[in-house]
This record gives C-alpha cells, structure tokens and sequence, in this order.
C-alpha cells in the first residue's frame, strides 16, 4: 500500500509571493510529494501550504521548505495579525494511508534533529511527538510569540529546544508535531431551536462527558439548528458513531436529521469505516474497492511522471545525480525481476538458493538507491545553503561549505558502489537466470553502468571544490575504478546474454 503523509506547514509570510510561492517550489520539487494548496493571509501575513507524499517525500521537503523559509523570512521585520514563534512557525504531519502515528514520530525526531543540527533552527516538538508534557500544545510553546522567545530562549531552561541552538535567530524557532486528522463534520436538524443544537453538542462532545475526540458546538444556519463539530481523532472516534449519537439525542427532543456537512477534505478511509459499519461488510480490505486498485496503478504512474517533470524543470534539483541513483535502482530492479522470474521453477531447482540470495540484495540495493534520489538533491542544496550563509564568518562559513561538499560527493560515490553492485547482480542473473529474461539482466547492467558513469561525473565536479585535496584525489581514484570495473561487467553480461538467449 502506498504511504500518504498529510503536511501543512505554516509559513509567516503571507504578502510577498516571491517567498511563499519560493517555498512552494522547492517542496514541489521533491520526488514522491505533491502540493495540494497554497492559501496566503496577508493580514495574518501567513502562508499555509498543503501537500501529500511518501515518507521519505514528505520528510525531504519539509527540510527543504524550512531551510528556504529561514533564508528568506526575517521574524525582526514580520508582523501580523496571526500569532507566530518563527519564520517555519508550525509544521505538522498527519498519517493518512500507510503509516501511522508512531512511524510520524520516528520521522519527525529525525527531521528536528536534521534541521537543528544542519540548519541551526531551535526546533520544539508538539502534539504526539512532544518530548514533554507542557510541550504538548502548541500555544503553549508559542506563548509570548517570537518577541518573548527571543528574549529568553538563551537563558530560561524552560525554553530550552528539543533539537538546535538555544540562540536568537532572526528565523526564529520551528514547531514541528504530529496530530490525527481533524475533520470537519457538521450536522442538521428539522428545526430551528439552535439551543436544543447546543445542547445536543454539549451532550456529545469530550468536554461534557461525551465522546473523547470530538469538540461540538450549536449553531444557527441559514434558519436551520446545526451541530457544528471537530473530530479531532476519527479512527477513535469515527464519523458513523458521531452521526449515530447526534441521531438518538435528537430524537429525545422529537428531531430527526436532514442532512450532514463535510468541510474541507477528509481522508476516504473514514467514510470506508462508516460504510463497513452501516452495511455491516465485516473484513472488507481496500483491495476489494476498484477506485482504490486503479488509484495506486495510476499513482505508479503519476510518481515517475512526477519525477521526469522535476528533472526538467528550471530547478537545480533533481539533477543528473538524482538520475544516477534513478538508473541504479533501475538496474537493481531488473536483476530483482529475473531473479524472481527464477526461483521456484522446476527449470532452475539448481540455482533456486543463488536466485533466492540475489532476489533479496538486489531489493536491497533497489531500496538504497532509490532513497539516494532524493539525497542526493538534499546534499545539492545543503552545499547552496553553506554558500549563502550570511550568518557564518568566513572560516566558518568555508569549514561549512567543505562539510557540505563532502556530503554532496559521498552521495553520488556511494551511488556509483552501489550500481556497481547492481551491475554484478544483474552479470549474475545473466549466467543463472531464467533464460527468457537474459535480454533483461543485460539491460540491468547497461543501466548500472550509466549509473556508475553518471555518478562518478558528480564526484568528480565536487572534489574540484574540495580544500582536502587528498581526499579529491581518492575520490577520483576510486570512481575511475569503478567505472572500469563496470565496464568490464557490462560486456561480460552482454555476451553471456547473447549466447544464451542465441543472438550471439
């Protein structure tokens, strides 16, 4: 199943589309991620930015976008109506599809760890990733806004950050959490007695003994009583045992419901758990609904075409190293498929435990490089980070730029190993593998070796930047090995391919 991540940072700029729209481009611009909208406040002068990806998506453009907005927002120069601790003022995931609540946490620790320690941005965390109990709201962090914090981030304990410097910036501080869904559920009734409505939400809502998700109030629409409510967590408190409460308390007042109200979006699976309740489909899976099976064939799709997109627009990233670690995860993924066109076949019984161990290195390798696509853009843009620094001195800011340097050739150089090692899977698969794929396993390896070719062009143009010219030199040295080595793999496989397959 594919991972849905729910992201809507908070961005305090809301009247210089330069900047807001900026950072809606870089978020754009990170494979697997997708933005959903971009609604600009100019008196609270605040941006909210909604976007959707992956894991490891979400993840990258968070970084990105906060990295950006710190650059390019200044908290000394900010006001507004809207209260705000930093330039990244809150940024909050929400597990939608495939991932949980915890699996957020784990991320959001390891992304207030990147940005505090890579960024230098005092980070607190909120919500279900809080570290402590008074942390747990977010007014609460926010209390005094950027002024108060400020004045005493580097002396009250009490603000001491969870990742990053205890020093003033004048990108302030970032709130990053994770909280369930909220959806917004509205309710109404055949009459026009709003305080028989009220008195319905104080019944029903946590606050007066009612359900624990669920915040209500009562109101009049239109001449018509409304429940008007907040699910704050729908799976523990799901729509259909809203809708069924809402319906027994106003039938003790002689009402009945005319018609519910959804506000803004909601996730599908809440209105899949209300038609599994109210037709009673017990153990009914996603597979089984046809929009949801032809929705991931098309998100596979969308995905790829997402990527191409990117690699040609105006953007640095993604770039040909980005592309490298496309093609090697190619490559791993091919040897894969031979080998799992291999085992398990009476045909190939005596090489089953040889296709078995590839099938499995080969989707580790695949798994490695496909993650270094989206590193490799991350390493790019830390490398423009260190170089547009305005608040190092000039040892420090050249102690940054070699740092992260260093960390945009490692990237592509642990790409070229890897692809080298996809290429050898593939050589391998070519010798042992099912017969009707050997065309495959040699397109395996000639993919590798642009691989190997393409990353080692990466390495290569960050070792000229290098001050350790020592480690230019073993750099170049080992990428040049590389790609011989490769080659020889290559025209290995492709001959061993053409005397099985008989076009030799």
């Amino acid at each position: 199943m594919q991972q849905i991540i729910e992201c809507v940072p908070n961005f305090s700029n809301g009247r210089n589309p330069e900047i807001y729209n900026g950072i809606a481009d870089v978020i754009r611009g990170v494979t697997g991620v997708r933005v959903l909208g971009v609604s600009a406040d100019p008196d609270h002068n605040r941006t909210v930015i909604t976007y959707v990806g992956d894991m490891a998506g979400v993840e990258e453009a968070a970084f990105r976008a906060i990295a950006y907005a710190a650059e390019h927002i200044n908290l000394d120069q900010h006001n507004g109506e809207h209260p705000r601790i930093g330039a990244t003022d809150v940024f909050p995931f929400i597990p939608i599809k495939g991932a949980t609540v915890a699996d957020c946490v784990v991320l959001v620790n390891r992304l207030g760890q990147r940005v505090g320690n890579e960024l230098g941005v005092a980070v607190y965390l909120y919500g279900d990733a809080a570290f402590r109990p008074e942390r747990k709201k977010l007014s609460d962090i926010r209390k005094g806004e950027y002024e108060l914090w400020k004045a005493e981030v580097a002396t009250n304990p009490a603000r001491q950050p969870d990742f990053g410097p205890a020093e003033p910036k004048p990108w302030g501080a970032t709130v990053i959490g994770v909280r369930p869904f909220l959806i917004a559920y509205n309710i109404y009734l055949n009459s026009d007695n709003v305080e028989i409505a009220d008195q319905i939400a104080r019944d029903i809502r946590f606050i007066g003994g009612g359900l624990r998700f669920l915040q209500a109030k009562g109101f009049l629409v239109e001449g018509q009583a409304q429940v008007s409510m907040n699910l704050t967590d729908f799976e523990k408190t799901p729509i259909y045992r809203v809708q069924e409460m809402v319906r027994r308390e106003a039938a003790r007042y002689g009402l009945s419901i005319t018609k519910a109200e959804l506000v803004g979006l909601t996730p599908q699976k809440a209105f899949m758990d209300a038609a599994q309740w109210y037709l009673q489909v017990d153990g009914m899976n996603d597979d089984q609904v046809l929009e949801y099976r032809l929705q991931e064939e098309a998100e596979k799709e969308v995905r790829l075409a997402d990527f191409v997109a990117a690699a040609a627009s105006g953007q640095p990233t993604p770039g040909g190293g980005s592309v490298a670690a496309l093609a090697g995860a190619l490559a791993a993924a091919l040897a894969q498929m031979v080998a799992g066109l291999t085992t398990g076949r009476k045909k190939y019984a005596t090489v089953d435990a040889e296709a078995q161990a590839v099938l499995a290195e080969a989707e580790t390798l695949r798994l490695a490089l496909t993650k270094a696509i989206d590193e490799d853009a991350a390493a790019f843009e830390a490398v423009m980070i260190a170089f547009r620094s305005k608040e190092l001195d000039e040892l420090a800011k050249a102690v940054a730029v070699e740092q992260a340097t260093i960390g945009a050739g490692t990237v592509p150089l642990r790409v070229a190993r890897l692809s080298r090692d996809a290429a050898n899977l593939a050589r391998q698969m070519a010798q042992i593998g099912n017969v009707n794929a050997v065309s495959d396993a040699a397109a395996g390896a000639i993919m590798a070796h642009a691989a190997v070719q393409a990353a080692a062009l990466n390495v290569k143009i960050n070792s000229v930047g290098l001050q350790d010219r020592s480690l230019a030199q073993q750099w170049t040295e080992e990428v040049d090995a590389l790609e011989a080595e490769t080659a020889v793999i290559v025209q290995a496989t492709k001959q061993i391919a053409a005397e099985r397959g008989g076009f030799a």
